[in-house]
């Protein structure tokens, strides 16, 4: 019973959703371009119901100090919407009557300043696939701050038989959401329809995929492409497999993790051409990523400085292992899993059988998720969810809001409660 309750004071204390459950209230703020130092006269700025399918409710217009106001028709959660230029940006509505500041910038397709800082790519095999998970750590450090924005914001490149199952992206003031990857060209080729923003202090952008290859020769070489400088393309995979780099691909092995094999190649181009091919089964150990990430961050609480995913790598960048701060991080993904999906079972709205609430995430590109009459439509629900409520809580748990034993705890109690509903419906 602890284990629960704990579970839902969690749900309730994430970001946009504790600072929105306040009584019907007016809120105020100003909205400030930060590109020119000026108030944003003229921008569109929406009060969006997370419960009622990230629905419009109220709207108002800035004026020429860049000030606004909306009523708030319940208790909420709300999140407020800003537009400025065609990009959207996105607060919790204020608790009590705050003020509902928000700064914008402006926007261009290309600025100046942009660069990922890491490419990581994590590989495991079994049945005849390959699972691939593959995240973007993307800073944007122009000068005056502007909005990189446009249909084709982001491009990447996947082998042609990658089967796409799931994509999110992170602004740096936001958690992850789902997000539309659009396919651009020859086949293969995406972009992500998403604005990278300012870097905020040490906060970047970030990007994630997931997708699954065929893999019954036990053996596959990608042919990894850069669509920015990157500092780093990593690749991280079980010890039971074996790396190859091609000619001429920079890879370097900068082993730290035991049951890890980690492979970096640096300050890459557009255009540089990279391979490495794959071979063997297995898949990421995931049990000790507590441990794992105690001994990486040196003692560090997760959450300070240096130790968050897109929070830039902290050390130079020749040092041993450019990847390692990430790597408890990634590990833990698929495990999480399990626990996300009973949140989202603890989550769902009641009164409202088969309506999925929206994902607690601090941004409104997240898609709302309608009521499934199927099971199959269930169940393609429920995983969307799943994969909003994974990152949710490993933010919760990089900021320092959960301690590890309490993570533990409430991983088991999910865990369960997961297990009981799946039996149910199997």
């Amino acid at each position: 019973m602890r284990s629960i309750k704990f579970v839902l004071h969690s749900a309730a204390m994430s970001i946009f959703l504790g600072g929105a459950l306040a009584q019907a209230v007016s809120v105020t703020g100003t909205v400030t371009n930060k590109t020119t130092s000026k108030p944003a006269a003229g921008d569109k700025v929406v009060l969006v119901d997370v419960q009622a399918g990230m629905g419009e409710v109220a709207q108002a217009t800035t004026d020429a100090q860049g000030r606004y106001t909306l009523n708030e028709p319940g208790s909420g959660p709300y999140l407020i919407r800003v537009t400025h230029q065609g990009a959207g940006y996105f607060i919790a509505a204020p608790q009590g009557g705050g003020p509902g500041d928000i700064p914008v910038y402006d926007v261009a397709a290309k600025v100046d300043g942009v660069f990922v800082e890491a490419d990581v790519i994590e590989v495991e095999a079994d049945n005849g696939q390959l699972h691939v998970t593959e995240r973007y750590f993307v800073h944007n450090t122009s000068t005056p701050p502007r909005t990189e924005w446009s249909p084709r914001t982001f491009e990447i490149t996947l082998p042609p038989d990658a089967t796409i199952a799931g994509t999110a992206a992170q602004r740096p003031t936001g958690l992850p959401t789902s997000v539309k990857l659009d396919q651009v060209g020859a086949k293969g080729h995406y972009a992500f329809n998403f604005p990278i923003q300012p870097d905020e202090g040490d906060k970047d952008t970030l990007f994630q995929l997931e997708y699954t290859l065929p893999y019954n020769a036990g053996k596959f070489t990608f042919h990894p492409q850069v669509s920015l400088p990157t500092q780093n393309v990593g690749v991280l995979m079980p010890k039971s497999m074996s790396f190859e780099a091609g000619a001429g691909s920079p890879f370097q092995s900068v082993q730290e993790d035991p049951g890890v094999l980690t492979y970096v190649a640096k300050n890459l181009t557009p255009g540089k051409a990279l391979e490495f091919t794959v071979s063997g089964t297995g898949s990421m150990p995931r049990e000790q990523q507590g441990a794992a990430q105690q001994g990486e961050s040196g003692g560090q609480a997760a959450g300070t400085p240096g130790n968050q995913p897109g929070g830039g790598i902290g050390e130079p960048i020749n040092t041993p292992d450019p990847l390692s701060k990430y790597k408890w991080w990634i590990l833990g993904g698929l495990a999480l899993l399990l626990a996300a999906a009973a949140a989202f079972l603890l989550r769902k709205p009641a009164g409202a059988p088969g309506a999925v609430g929206a994902p607690s995430q601090g941004f409104a590109a997240a898609p709302a998720y309608p009521a499934a009459s199927s099971p199959a439509a269930k169940n393609a629900a429920l995983l969307n969810a799943l994969k909003e409520e994974l990152f949710a809580l490993e933010s919760e748990k990089l900021s320092g809001k959960v301690k590890p034993e309490e993570y533990a705890e409430a991983k088991a109690a999910l865990e369960t409660v997961l297990k009981r509903a799946l039996k149910r419906n199997s």
